[in-house]
C-alpha cells in the first residue's frame, strides 16, 4: 500500500491497533527515514499512551504501561552489537505489543514476529508492505482487510 504523508501513517496505526487482538510482536523494516518511528509512535497513541513518547535510539527500549493492561515496548536495535545484549534489557512481564525497529539485529533473542511490516520511502510518502508470519498475523490482516 502507499502511505503518502503522516496522516495515512496514523490512520494505518489505528487500524493495526483496532483490529489487534490479544499479544503482538511486530517487526518494522525499513531504511533510516523510512516511517518506522513515526509508525511505532502513532501507534502507541492508538493504544492509549498519553505523555511523551521517547525514541529508543540510544536507549535501546521504551517501556509504556498500556490502559487495558500489560505493557507496550518500542525498541530500537540499530545500535546493539550482539543479540545477547537484549538479555540485558528486562524483556519481560506482561508484554502485549512489541514493535521493533531493526529486528534483524536481534535475531534468535526475539519473540517470533506475527507480522513484518516494511517501509520504504516512495517520492513524498512511504511505500508499505504487512506480511504475517503466524496464524495470528494472517488472522489479523484477514480482519483488516474485512473491517
Amino acid at each position: 500500500m502507499h502511505l503518502a504523508d503522516e496522516t495515512a501513517t496514523v490512520a494505518l496505526a489505528r487500524a493495526l491497533e483496532r483490529t489487534r487482538e490479544g499479544r503482538a510482536v511486530v517487526f518494522l523494516h525499513g531504511e533510516l527515514g523510512a516511517g518506522k518511528s513515526t509508525l511505532a509512535r502513532a501507534w502507541l497513541r492508538a493504544c492509549g499512551v498519553e505523555g511523551a513518547i521517547r525514541s529508543p535510539t540510544y536507549t535501546l527500549v521504551e517501556q509504556y504501561p498500556l490502559p487495558a493492561d500489560g505493557v507496550a515496548l518500542h525498541l530500537d536495535l540499530y545500535r546493539i552489537g550482539d543479540p545477547g545484549e537484549l538479555e540485558f534489557l528486562g524483556l519481560d512481564g506482561e508484554i502485549r505489543l512489541w514493535l521493533v525497529e531493526w529486528p534483524e539485529r536481534g535475531q534468535g533473542a526475539l519473540p517470533q514476529a506475527d507480522l513484518d511490516i516494511e517501509l520504504a520511502v516512495e517520492g513524498a510518502g512511504r511505500r508499505c508492505r504487512l506480511r504475517p508470519n503466524t496464524e495470528t498475523g494472517q488472522a489479523w490482516l484477514n480482519e483488516m482487510a474485512s473491517g
